[in-house]
Order: C-alpha cells, then structure tokens, then sequence
C-alpha cells in the first residue's frame, strides 16, 4: 500500500478469472491476477508474464511515467493495435508486487 498527498495504492492477490482478447486472439488468461486499486482510476488487473502469451506480443518504443509506480514499458501487437499492454520493469517500493506483471486496457472477467 502506498499514500502520498491524497493520493492511495492498493496491491492485493486477486482470484478472479479474467482474459484479454484483441481481434479474436486470446492475449493473456489468469485465475491470479494482481489487482491495483488506485486513487481516481478503475481497478486494474496485472496478468503474471506466465499468463500472457508474449509471443504474440512486441515491445513498442512507447514509455510512461508514473510519479507513484514508475516507468512503464508497453508492448504492440505486430499488425494490429499499438501499445495494448504495459508493465513496470523495475516499480516503485511500494507497489514493487506489479514488477513485470502485464495491465491490459481492456478485461473480460468471467
């Protein structure tokens, strides 16, 4: 957990079924999901990289920062969408639980 000015972190295991399908290819399924509840965002699901079929994934030149988890690396899917996925290399402290764990913008949950 991390609260800075207002501002609040959450990391805990979750145990919901959740996957990500793009253009009819199933990307990423996990039944433990890191979930990250952050002040003014939805809660987001962070697949392990054991979960994600990164092979159909490639790293895109595309990197944010974050003033609470760090610098995101984000990833595309060669021929389709840009930039569908993102993780953090090397997290803040105090949400050190995500490190290379992968977010997708959009999640199905069974």
């Amino acid at each position: 957990m991390s609260t800075t000015q207002g501002h609040h972190i959450d990391v805990t295991q979750g145990t919901e079924h959740v996957r990500v399908e793009i253009d009819g290819k199933l990307i990423a399924e996990s039944s433990r999901p890191l979930l990250l509840a952050e002040t003014g965002y939805p809660v987001r699901y962070y697949f392990p990289p054991e979960d994600v079929r990164t092979e159909l994934l490639a790293p895109s030149d595309t990197h944010t920062v974050c003033p609470f988890k760090g610098t995101a690396s984000y990833w595309s899917l060669p021929g389709g969408p840009e930039d569908v996925t993102w993780a953090y290399p090397e997290p803040h402290d105090q949400v050190a639980p995500i490190k290379d764990h992968f977010c997708f913008y959009a999640v199905e949950q069974d």
